[in-house]
């Protein structure tokens, strides 16, 4: 036996020695028997795939055992050894259990150690039940399971996984094998070879069973094009160097210029690119399921474990990015690992989601933002109807007023008639002084004054104009309104009660908009008393000042406003009078509230009907006149 496998030899057993005083289970009283289970381990420590079985397999039994169960773990054949270390393997085992009970059950993991342990056991334990672990079914198809023995087998198809790289890299025409060396690689090559054979007129196979772990790297960093890496197994190389498989795929990873491949998914994650892959990290689990059953009593040969298969395929990105292999060749349902962070991917429903909302929040916006248009659209259009509307108002109120009209004009003409034909007199008669004829002059310019401001009031109450909102005082348009309204009132004998503010009370408005609505307050008033006696007909007109707002009301004494037109008073075309156009009282409450203000109206507890008009005060100073859109 070489140097190295005695030291190896001695290793294994020194852990077999601890091992012997490491219960798996304490759950049993100190007086129970521990059932003892001999485990035959392949491989040293150092392999991916066979440390992850053993400690689950080791954990999963101490937390299903009934009773108390002792482990002793034992490493035949370090995988690949030139020169394995048999008969002095069979001796110790046969020192081990001299003087105590063989074990109630043996253990195998991996292929190795069941070949071991079939060609020994009737030399060592021939009675015990045998549970052969991890193993590929191939190291178990020359003979078949006796009836005290079972398995949790593996079956792994490598031509399946040729395919799978043909699929992903079509180009490929070198395959680099390594299987490491010694009888685990002479096992593997003979028989995937036999298996290849389908690939001889399109692939080459390269077998590393007589490279050194230094020359098995030099080789993978010089490969021809189109090649990969088929990872097989390793462990111990053809100088008999031993190298755990995480280092040996950390290696080729970082040197080799070819992709690397493989069939357990142990080792995804440490080099490999991926594909369907062998998942045996329940393995562990399955197995320790198996010993529990045969220690409670169940018969071996009753226990059928189906040998598990390759599974789903499964890839780590960063290897595909790094053979530049498109994800889009993948298998259909391919499970991507390590893949770096990704909104759309890691997140998509709640991105979709997010974006919807988005989109519908800015459907929501641009249909409001049209409808704003519209509605902009639609208030000029307004604005202009009622301009229209209030200049055909105001034509059809000064031909109502046509009476007041000559009746004001009259005064101030019949003045000038008079003081000129006073002043001819007088010059006629040579009775004129200047100072006389002073103050005939002087009386005539007054009268065509106030003539001229009669005209000019007139004029702008019939002229179609924009709204020129500018400071007013309301006591203005009162005084204005009243009048124009003079002669009506005085014709029909109406007595006007008149409160106006010590105070100036300011707002911002158009003078002549805001005195056609006083206007038509008072012919309103002035007709709904035309069958009332004339003692009685009385309009109480009252500007009232409050802290915001300027409140003006007109009340008159006549019959009130009918049940008819109850909620229907502003609208269009509602009218009490048999000749009236039905929409004064609408263009009265549109010109109120273009200057934000409100017009109602109520019947009076004592009789007739009061209006009331309400605008908001603005100070003088702090408003600048402006030309607006007419309402």
């Amino acid at each position: 036996m070489s140097l190295f496998t005695a030291r190896r030899f001695r290793n294994a057993l020194a852990s077999t020695l601890l091992l012997l005083l490491a219960p798996v289970s304490d759950a049993a009283q100190s007086d129970d028997v521990a059932r003892q289970v001999l485990v035959l381990q392949s491989m040293d420590r150092g392999s991916l795939v066979f440390d992850g079985i053993t400690a689950n397999f080791r954990a999963s039994l101490q937390s299903r055992a009934g009773t108390r169960v002792t482990l002793l773990d034992f490493v035949v054949a370090p995988a690949g050894l030139n020169e394995a270390p048999e008969q002095p393997v069979i001796n110790f085992l046969q020192s081990l259990y001299a003087d105590r009970n063989p074990p109630d059950l043996i253990v195998t993991m991996g292929g190795p150690a069941a070949a071991f342990t079939r060609t020994h056991r009737q030399r060592l334990f021939p009675q015990t039940p045998v549970l052969f672990g991890a193993v590929e079914e191939r190291f178990l198809r020359d003979a078949a399971l006796k009836e005290n023995e079972t398995s949790v087998a593996v079956s792994i198809d490598y031509t399946k996984l040729i395919d799978d790289i043909l699929a992903l890299l079509p180009a490929t025409r070198n395959v680099f094998m390594v299987t490491g060396s010694g009888p685990l690689s002479a096992f593997w090559r003979a028989e995937l070879e036999r298996n290849f054979k389908r690939y001889d007129n399109r692939l080459t196979f390269t077998w590393t069973d007589d490279l050194s772990y230094d020359q098995l790297l030099e080789r993978a960093v010089a490969l021809p094009p189109r090649s990969v890496i088929f990872y097989i197994t390793a462990g111990t190389f053809a100088t008999g160097s031993w190298q755990g498989e995480g280092r040996t795929l950390a290696d080729l990873s970082t040197r080799s210029n070819a992709p690397i491949f493989g069939a357990q998914g142990a080792w995804l994650g440490s080099g490999i690119v991926g594909g369907h892959l062998l998942d045996v990290e329940d393995l562990g689990t399955t197995m320790a399921d198996v010993v529990v059953r045969i220690i409670n009593g169940e018969s071996p040969a009753d226990i059928k474990i189906q040998p598990r298969s390759l599974g789903a395929a499964t890839f780590d990105a960063r290897q595909l990015r790094r053979a530049n292999i498109s994800e889009a060749r993948l298998p259909p349902g391919s499970d991507i690992r390590f893949r770096p962070p990704s909104l759309w991917r890691d997140y998509r429903e709640e991105t979709l989601g997010l974006l919807g909302a988005l989109s519908l929040q800015a459907l929501l916006i641009i249909g409001l933002l049209y409808q704003r248009r519209a509605r902009q659209r639609a208030e000029v259009e307004s604005r202009q109807s009622l301009a229209l509307a209030a200049d055909a108002n105001r034509r059809v109120t000064m031909s109502a007023l046509a009476g007041s009209i000559a009746h004001e004009l009259s005064q101030p003409l019949n003045s000038i008639l008079h003081n000129s034909q006073a002043g001819k007199m007088l010059v006629a008669s040579n009775r004129a002084t200047p100072d006389t004829l002073r103050d005939i002059l002087s009386d005539i310019h007054a009268a065509d004054v106030r003539a001229t401001q009669i005209v000019e009031r007139h004029r702008l109450m019939l002229k179609a104009r924009q709204v020129d909102e500018k400071p007013i005082d309301i006591q203005s348009v009162v005084r204005e309104t009243l009048a124009l309204m003079s002669h009506d009132t005085n014709a029909r004998q109406i007595k006007l009660d008149v409160t106006l503010p010590t105070d100036p009370c300011v707002v911002t408005g158009d003078q002549v908009l805001l005195q056609q609505v006083l206007v038509n307050l008072l012919m309103n008033a002035i007709e709904a008393m035309a069958n009332t006696p004339a003692a009685s007909r009385r309009i109480a007109l009252q500007c009232e000042v409050r802290q915001n707002d300027a409140v003006i009301s007109v009340r008159d004494s006549g019959t009130g406003l009918p049940a008819t037109v109850d909620g229907q008073l502003f609208e269009p075309f509602v009218t009490t009078k048999t000749s009236g156009m039905g929409i004064g009282l609408t263009i009265a409450r549109s010109i109120a509230e273009a200057h934000r203000g409100t017009l109602d109206a109520r019947n009076n507890p004592d009789g007739g009907a009061t209006f009331t008009l309400t605008l908001p005060r603005s100070e003088a100073r702090s408003t600048s006149a402006g030309r607006v859109e007419s309402p």
